[in-house]
């Protein structure tokens, strides 16, 4: 529904959601960076965080909920990566940068969905 604005804790969840996305993206373009990886390696890196953009910048709340499942294959590589290298800087970026992605996409949408649903159900304006 367009025109409800986000508040409290919707509003946070959302700036979360960005910013670890940002960081998840920016994790995985300097792993495959420097790891000199071919380019079909880059695409499967980056693309699947790339597919939910156009639905995240609509609200969609269905591209969050997807996220979250996508989210699961980088935790897992992720996991894997910091159990190869422990301590590598880059895997412990990622590992926090995808956990916080899944937790707060989650809240994002469940708190979203019940600020939309009390919208849909509050009275107008002129009191139809």
């Amino acid at each position: 529904m367009k025109g409800v604005s986000r508040r409290g804790a919707s509003a946070i969840a959302h700036g979360l959601v960005w910013a670890s996305w940002l960081a998840l993206l920016l994790q995985q373009l300097a792993d495959a960076w420097l790891s000199q990886v071919p380019w079909v390696i880059w695409l499967g890196k980056l693309l699947p965080l790339l597919l939910f953009l156009p639905g995240m910048l609509r609200d969609k709340l269905r591209s969050y909920i997807w996220l979250c499942f996508v989210c699961l294959l980088y935790f897992i590589a992720l996991v894997e990566r910091l159990f190869a290298l422990p301590g590598n800087a880059l895997a412990i970026t990622g590992t926090v940068a995808v956990v916080t992605l899944f937790c707060a996409a989650m809240l994002y949408v469940r708190w979203r969905a019940r600020e939309l649903r009390a919208a849909n159900t509050a009275p107008t304006a002129s009191g139809d």
